[in-house]
């Protein structure tokens, strides 16, 4: 139990060391159908909306967010609703009722998702899932996030209730709150919490899937018509991305504040996107790619971390013609990051970090799930003043080594469009292995 005082409403969350990267042993997809299922009925409340009403009392909210390793029952209610809220949480983790008639809604409600991810105009979470997929192949936090269709009927109640006896225990679960007396949500817990027996039981856990991450690389391509994707009667242009990544560390690892620093320095965004931390015009995606090809609609930098490892990749997307030109300007990017880093350059960078991460912790739903995460992971958690300290002391012989130990690994890339003109994988781990990131030359016999 975790808390942070000092509001009129509060937030509370229980937050469960479960997560698409536990499945390895079940059906994929089980994660996907909690966080659709979370909030309906339970041992107390008939109904999803009964359990609305009640926080409506309270002037509250809920929400549900599944990840690749945790799952995430959040509520933000008034103050004088703790109680209330907390007997709700007990009872939506370990009481839910999933009755037939809620799993026949999910697994349609899972399939219209699915069908929508495939027809956004926005490719980023296709593009997140496929250079995971590639980066950690059958493995850990390269299974899938998302349930695949074949998956929607065949996970039924006895399924969840399997996963469910295994993942959700005392010892994988924390309880979170911000704007709450740290001595009141303890007392909540132990009303509500100590000794409630799940529904599905309280046997040993039997298949609980301890695997470490297991870094592959590789390349995962989706041959995509992008020519009509479109949000109304303007024609956005067709468009290939391509996401290229490198295995980082972990967030438990001394070398993930290096690393979230670079990330930071790289910055980059879309062609018409330069405010913000991290897409400001001093980046080196904007400075290097954006400001000298025009034709690239895209450059973002993106550092994903886990307990037991991390991905840094760029995402890029031009025209389908000239894929082979934009694969070779961010192969040279990441060369680039081995070499020399400006002082101006690195304080930017710093104070950037230092910038975001103080802003967003302005937000009282980001407080609760760093507090949650930080404790699910080791215990306890560092304050903003001891991460920002830590960002302060990062110096460019820091980046250099981070940076010099990941492109000894062979890289992840994700590809999705019309991919006639992508390099060979081949080609590209040659590019990140040579000096100067450029692909190997393409001679041509006949014309």
């Amino acid at each position: 139990v975790q808390s942070h005082a000092g509001f009129f409403s509060f937030f509370t969350l229980v937050l469960v060391n479960s997560g698409s990267r536990h499945e390895a042993k079940y059906l994929s997809g089980i994660s996907h159908f909690l966080e659709k299922l979370a909030f309906s009925s339970t041992a107390q409340f008939g109904s999803k909306d009964e359990i609305l009403v009640t926080l409506e009392k309270h002037g509250g909210i809920c929400d549900c967010q599944a990840s690749r390793d945790t799952i995430m029952y959040a509520v933000s209610a008034d103050a004088k609703g703790l109680d209330t809220v907390v007997n709700l949480l007990a009872d939506v983790t370990l009481q839910p009722r999933l009755s037939d008639e809620e799993i026949e809604m999910t697994r349609a409600a899972i399939r219209f998702e699915l069908e929508d991810l495939n027809m956004r105009p926005d490719p980023e979470p296709l593009l997140t899932e496929m250079i995971h997929a590639a980066a950690y192949r059958d493995n850990t936090v390269g299974l899938n996030r998302f349930c695949p269709v074949e998956n929607t009927d065949k996970i039924d109640r006895e399924v969840l209730h399997s996963y469910l006896r295994n993942y959700y225990k005392p010892d994988r679960m924390v309880l979170a709150g911000v704007g709450i007396e740290h001595e009141q949500l303890v007392e909540c817990a132990k009303k509500h919490l100590l000794g409630l027996e799940p529904v599905w039981g309280s046997g040993q856990s039997k298949d609980v899937d301890r695997s470490v991450a297991q870094y592959t690389g590789g390349i995962v391509k989706v041959e995509k018509d992008m020519s009509d994707v479109s949000l109304g009667p303007t024609p956005i242009p067709e468009l290939t991305h391509i996401m290229i990544g490198l295995e980082s560390c972990s967030f438990l690892e001394e070398d993930f504040i290096p690393f979230a620093v670079l990330n930071m320095m790289m910055g980059g965004g879309g062609s018409f996107s330069a405010g913000g931390p991290g897409k400001g015009m001093f980046t080196r995606l904007y400075l290097n790619v954006l400001n000298r090809h025009h034709w690239m609609y895209n450059a973002t930098s993106y550092h994903h971390s886990y307990e037991d490892t991390g991905l840094l990749c760029i995402h890029a997307s031009a025209d389908p013609k000239q894929v082979r030109e934009m694969v070779e300007i961010i192969t040279r990017e990441f060369i680039l990051m081995a070499g020399a880093v400006g002082e101006v350059e690195l304080e930017r960078a710093k104070t950037q970090l230092k910038s975001m991460l103080m802003m967003n912790l302005e937000s009282r739903p980001v407080i609760f799930e760093d507090v949650g995460r930080q404790v699910l992971a080791t215990n306890t958690r560092k304050l903003p003043h001891e991460l920002c300290a830590l960002i302060g002391q990062v110096k460019s012989a820091d980046i250099k080594r981070v940076v010099t130990k990941m492109l000894h690994k062979k890289p992840a890339v994700a590809a999705l469009g019309d991919l006639s003109d992508l390099p060979a994988y081949e080609h590209i781990q040659a590019a990140l292995s040579s000096k100067d990131g450029r692909l190997p030359r393409m001679y041509r016999l006949f014309r």
